[in-house]
């Protein structure tokens, strides 16, 4: 990681800046130009919103990711987000990128010894092993943007990981919390778009109605915390306040609550260990916003999460199978060629049509990403 002076700001890159955390990230960091300085921007869409940013925090790098590849009036003939996470003047890497894009440059920012605040769950389900390799290579570090894995950063509170005997990570249910079998299977975009209490982009949001993002910060919690699967449970938890559980072998269970904002994780993902003033986020009130209630997974309604928990159990190149045959799945449904029951089934397809597939090096995970993709497409008929 690049020297700094004392007290000089912390130079900061954002992957996906026009996105929902990305955003989240700018308004953070608008209240905290003291301590941090954005250095680099990156976007795969909406170039006026990026323009507008790149004006109003002046970085060194602004690069705009385009479906060819990466160009635009910025930066041009290089790969984009790996440029942006391996300069000189970046300490900490924001990556917000939605999807296994953001694998490459994950593995560039640790490998350079710089901090990554992870908001992007693909990195470490299509390559946790490889990921938390390169950090221990590098001396890079890894530290979760997500609420829930936030939450059980703080709730660990650095105790050693032989104390813990349980994580609880809380799920709000999604728009279909309520919905019978049936009418999940034939939910529309804009049913699945509509989220109770978490304003996100299109392909998370998807994800939070199938509860195929729960499958996913399982296996990153795996990985994040060398907890086995058969220590990390869900719950569903409607009012989205308590962000995740952590319980102790002594029977001690310790909760981190808070409003749904993203601004507090994504700020303690940059301040970690420490805790910044004025952060902008409102309090928690405990009488206006209770009662807090807690349910039991529907796992037969939602098969999405049994297959990416199963798929993280299995290992090899199953969750990169698992991510990559549920992101080209969301997107047919987005697009309107499968309905919200077919995300589940072309899954499953995947994941029993490349079993077996090898998943031990970095060209072998993208070869089963290819795969998993394909195999996906071929069944909405593309």
């Amino acid at each position: 990681m690049t020297a700094r002076g004392e007290g000089a700001a912390r130079g900061i890159a954002i992957l996906g800046s026009t996105g929902s955390i990305g955003t989240t990230a700018l308004r953070v960091l608008a209240r905290q130009r003291a301590r941090f300085a954005v250095r680099a921007l990156t976007a795969f869409s909406n170039a006026a919103l990026l323009e507008e940013q790149a004006t109003a925090f002046a970085p060194s790098f602004v690069g705009l990711v385009t479906s060819d590849g990466c160009r635009a009036g910025w930066e041009s003939g290089t790969d984009c987000l790996v440029a942006a996470a391996s300069r000189e003047d970046v300490d900490i890497v924001l990556n917000a990128v939605v999807g296994a894009a953001g694998l490459d440059a994950t593995l560039a920012a640790l490998a350079r010894g710089k901090r990554v605040a992870l908001a992007n769950k693909e990195t470490l389900v299509m390559g946790g092993a490889l990921v938390t390799e390169a950090a221990r290579r590098g001396g890079g570090e890894i530290v979760p943007v997500d609420s829930e894995h936030s939450a059980i950063l703080q709730c660990i509170g650095g105790r050693p990981m032989s104390e813990v005997r349980r994580l609880v990570l809380t799920a709000s249910g999604g728009p279909f919390r309520g919905w019978s079998r049936e009418r999940i299977e034939g939910a529309t975009v804009s049913d699945a778009l509509r989220h109770p209490t978490w304003l996100m982009g299109r392909k998370i949001t998807v994800d939070s109605a199938s509860l195929a993002n729960k499958a996913l910060e399982v296996i990153e919690a795996h990985h994040l915390f060398g907890v086995p699967y058969d220590r990390i449970e869900v719950v569903v938890h409607p009012q989205s306040i308590v962000h995740s559980f952590v319980e102790f072998v002594d029977g001690s269970t310790i909760a981190q609550m808070g409003v749904p904002s993203m601004e507090l994780p994504v700020l303690y993902a940059l301040t970690h260990p420490e805790r910044a003033h004025d952060t902008g986020v409102p309090p928690y009130d405990p009488t206006e916003l209770s009662p807090l209630s807690f349910e039991k997974v529907r796992w037969d309604d939602f098969p999405a999460l049994q297959l990416g928990i199963e798929a993280g159990r299995r290992g090899g190149s199953q969750p990169a199978v698992y991510n990559a045959a549920n992101e080209e799945a969301v997107a047919h449904f987005l697009e309107g060629r499968i309905p919200f029951g077919g995300i589940p089934r072309a899954i499953a397809s995947a994941l029993s049509a490349l079993d077996g597939v090898p998943g031990g090096t970095l060209d072998a995970l993208r070869s089963a990403d290819r795969a998993a993709r394909i195999h996906v497409r071929e069944m909405a008929g593309c």
